[in-house]
């Protein structure tokens, strides 16, 4: 590398997003890992990412229909919190308009696991 002038990049420090540590109600894991669909709005799946920027972190909550493997609904804020998430849910619901019977799959971080009341 050296030779070359090559340097290698470093990596941010690693930033845990997951707050598996909560009192909230977790849903049991329907989907088992079966990744495979055989029509649209079947299963979704949704994760928070973040992404740094020159004004610090910006959290990234995007729904994929496991069948298209397309996004099918996105947010982003400053904080990683139940609003990103059910924003998300929300253009996603929007934009789909499921049938009863939709599997939603996320980790187990407080965003997801939190209560709310009322329909979104």
């Amino acid at each position: 590398m050296r030779e070359e002038g090559i340097k290698a990049r470093r990596k941010h420090r690693f930033r845990h997003t997951t707050d598996s540590n909560h009192t909230n109600p977790i849903a049991p894991n329907v989907l088992e890992r079966q990744f495979e669909t055989t029509a649209p709005n079947k299963a979704w799946v949704t994760d928070v990412t973040y992404i740094a920027t020159g004004e610090g972190w910006l959290y990234l909550a995007a729904r994929l229909d496991l069948f298209s493997r397309r996004v099918v609904g996105w947010a982003t804020s400053a904080t990683n919190d139940r609003a990103l998430a059910l924003e998300a849910l929300g253009q996603a619901l929007r934009a789909r308009r499921p049938v009863p019977g939709l599997v939603h799959h996320s980790d187990r971080g407080s965003p997801y696991a939190s209560e709310t009341t009322g329909r979104h």
